[in-house]
């Protein structure tokens, strides 16, 4: 049923389009014509304006024809970690590659690919299924922006999946941490180097007492945290008087995390304080924490869909987020299923033409499961 030709075809064209965060347009414009051609309604909002991007979400239906099954959404979305423009794409029997130079935009065109060609499948030999929404984003991978500002107050969706992390297909992800930002200005006093650095306070020195102090990298099994940079400073003349810190940490655990955001906090200060410099703080919730159970109807139809084509399923929890932080937050249960991309946020990015099938197959299943539940109840 899955035509492989046109799925590799499909993935190639979608990985050869540039689409870094905010300029997804022409991506869009290839996906749209397929999407209206197989006879969704398309909508788009009006995320571009909102987050100063050329292009708005998608979010397009695919009315039901089996009455009573409950609407579902899949969704993925449109821009990659870096841009691609001049990607040089290698087919190797199963493996798809660049050759080095750049990214493959395999995150998340691999999933976009998938969802195409099961939508492609599902149109052209009338199976059965009930409403299906796409939910297609733009500007994920800087904060899940576009999926930020998606209104899902339209979608009646009882369970949606969010087709965004990489192999074996079959696991989902069914839980993912609280994000939060740091910004951290250390400030001092400046003064020469040579001639009087007993007049100054170095912010350099400053920030580099309270990070030495600081609980990094993996804090528990739930918890992480990390200084991201550190920019600041003149010249090797100059006692250093400002530096700015970006930092991050995340955790499955809201108090966790929240302790661990005030240490990091506490540490700048103190050290500041010792030094005689000050410290301006900002920080920011980029997402929130999800938990599914395992008995949640929309685990239970991934899991049920997956070991039916005898994929391996596991669930597992996230280091990161997603789309699907977002989408659980707004109260639409919904689970990361996992697809062909591998090394991603890399120039070893690749994919398995196999996984971009099984993904397909994943896809289809869950809609014909969903379906039947309807037309045995």
């Amino acid at each position: 049923m899955v035509n492989r030709q046109r799925l590799v075809d499909d993935f190639i064209a979608l990985c050869r389009t540039n689409s870094p965060p905010k300029q997804e347009a022409e991506v869009i414009q290839v996906v749209l014509p397929r999407l209206q051609r197989l006879g969704l309604e398309i909508q788009r909002d009006e995320a571009g304006k909102r987050i100063g991007g050329n292009a708005d979400n998608v979010i397009a239906r695919l009315p039901a024809i089996v009455t009573g099954a409950p609407p579902i959404f899949f969704s993925a979305h449109f821009d990659t970690v870096e841009p691609n423009p001049n990607v040089q794409i290698i087919v190797e029997d199963d493996l798809i590659r660049t050759d080095g130079s750049s990214i493959l935009g395999a995150d998340d065109k691999a999933g976009l690919a998938s969802l195409l060609e099961a939508i492609e499948c599902i149109v052209e030999n009338g199976l059965p299924h009930g409403e299906i929404w796409l939910l297609l984003s733009v500007a994920e991978e800087i904060g899940l922006l576009g999926a930020k500002h998606l209104p899902l107050e339209r979608i009646p969706a009882a369970m949606g999946f969010v087709l965004d992390t990489g192999p074996p297909v079959g696991k989902v992800v069914v839980g993912a941490p609280t994000h939060d930002h740091l910004t951290v200005r250390v400030i001092g006093r400046a003064a020469h180097a040579g001639a009087a650095p007993e007049q100054g306070i170095s912010a350099i020195v400053a920030a580099s007492r309270a990070i030495a102090r600081m609980k990094l990298g993996r804090i528990d099994e739930e918890t992480t945290a990390n200084i991201g940079s550190l920019h600041g400073g003149q010249a090797t003349n100059v006692v250093c008087p400002e530096v700015e810190i970006r930092a991050e940490a995340r955790s499955h655990s809201t108090q966790k995390l929240e302790a661990q955001i005030a240490h990091m906090i506490a540490c700048f200060r103190e050290e500041a304080e010792a030094m005689g410099a000050q410290v301006e703080v900002e920080t920011a919730r980029h997402y929130e924490a999800y938990r599914l159970s395992e008995n949640a109807p929309v685990v239970q139809v991934a899991r049920e869909s997956a070991l039916a084509l005898g994929l391996p399923y596991e669930s597992k929890l996230a280091g990161g987020g997603s789309d699907a932080n977002v989408y659980n937050a707004k109260g639409i249960p919904t689970a990361v299923l996992s697809t062909g991309m591998d090394q991603v946020h890399t120039h070893n990015e690749c994919c398995r033409i196999s996984d971009l099938e099984k993904t397909t197959l994943w896809v289809l299943e869950i809609v014909r499961r969903v379906a039947e539940g309807a037309s045995q109840s």
